[in-house]
């Protein structure tokens, strides 16, 4: 299935989540002008491995925060960016700009940490804005249940356009990390470059789901009316 967009109207301009999307371009192009070895040893620098981290050396916590904006290739960062875009904006909108950029950071981190404590290869090298993402889509399970995701899903093809609800959708991706996280703990897959980080999924929806409603203490409660929602 692939999202194409969500049926609920932003009420105010997503300067943060445009932002990030910014940042995770401009650092991706920069990506793609290394030379291999370049870009294996600025992998390696900037890229989370839990097993490198001394927990008394903060020099050593930054790739906490740098892995979040690193990509393995243009189908990992433009997958990423697309799922931001469609639902980022509407978290920003409930969370506020400054709420929102505090949570999507914390959300990478807590995915980064889910990753370290429950991945079969705590050594190999995690990077990618996923985790970080994981946790925008916990707080729109929470926020906005009445919503509708379009989804493409592509029969031989021929394409087919349909309305998933937002409970479904993320609850079936949820399950599918969960289950293919699980099913890691067997194997030695890792999380390197060519591998998944499941458990960097999970941890982030988790995250999400828990600390959107504290997030949003003291923010407006906004009702979602029928007349806010897209035409289909």
């Amino acid at each position: 299935m692939l999202p194409i967009r969500d049926t609920i109207r932003s009420r105010s301009l997503p300067v943060v989540n445009w932002l990030l999307i910014i940042l995770n371009l401009l650092v991706f192009l920069f990506e793609v002008s290394l030379s291999p070895s370049r870009l294996e040893s600025f992998i390696n620098t900037w890229g989370l491995s839990p097993a490198a981290v001394n927990p008394l050396n903060p020099l050593t916590w930054a790739p906490y925060i740098t892995h979040m904006f690193l990509h393995g290739g243009w189908y990992h960062f433009l997958s990423n960016m697309w799922i931001l875009f469609i639902f980022g904006d509407n978290v920003e909108d409930r969370l506020g700009s400054i709420r929102y950029l505090l949570f999507y950071l914390l959300g990478g981190i807590a995915a980064g940490m889910a990753q370290g404590l429950l991945s079969a290869e705590p050594q190999a090298v995690s990077i990618g804005a996923s985790g970080a993402i994981a946790a925008v889509m916990g707080a729109y399970f929470l926020f906005f249940p009445r919503a509708k995701i379009i989804t493409l899903i592509p029969i031989w093809i021929i394409p087919w356009f349909v309305q998933v609800p937002a409970l479904l959708f993320l609850g079936i991706w949820f399950v599918s990390q969960l289950f293919s996280g699980v099913l890691s703990l067997s194997t030695t897959s890792g999380a390197a470059l060519g591998g998944i980080a499941w458990w960097a999924h999970i941890g982030g929806f988790i995250f999400g789901l828990v600390m959107a409603k504290i997030f949003s203490i003291g923010r407006p409660e906004q009702r979602w009316y029928p007349d806010q929602y897209y035409p289909y």
